[in-house]
């Protein structure tokens, strides 16, 4: 490995670090308005509600966007689980597990 690649590297972590801490060290001690606190907590919500749209769809070109079978009949039960235990790791775990169900049995 030469210095150059290994400064390339550092570099790159640093300038892929520095974005996710600089916010974190700035508001630290800042009392910020409660309409932005409130803002902020729907920000997770809208980023994994878009993640998680945005893979129900297959996108082609220049094509109306085709619906993700396997996604959409994995989508059904997890929404289930999510509406009667409300933890996250029930969740995740029962979403994985109907997607690994569904890919062994119908495909």
């Amino acid at each position: 490995m030469t210095t150059y690649s290994l400064l390339i590297i550092l570099g790159s972590g640093i300038v892929t670090w520095l974005p996710r801490v600089i916010p974190f060290i700035l508001v630290r001690k800042l009392q910020l308005p409660d309409i932005v606190i409130r803002f902020l907590s729907y920000v997770p919500i809208c980023i994994l509600t878009a993640l998680f749209v945005q893979n129900l769809f297959v996108i082609k070109q220049g094509q109306f966007p085709d619906i993700n079978i396997e996604y959409c009949l994995a989508t059904i039960p997890t929404i289930i689980v999510a509406v009667l235990t409300k933890n996250l790791m029930w969740i995740v775990v029962s979403g994985m597990a109907f997607m690994a169900l569904i890919r062994y049995f119908l495909i």
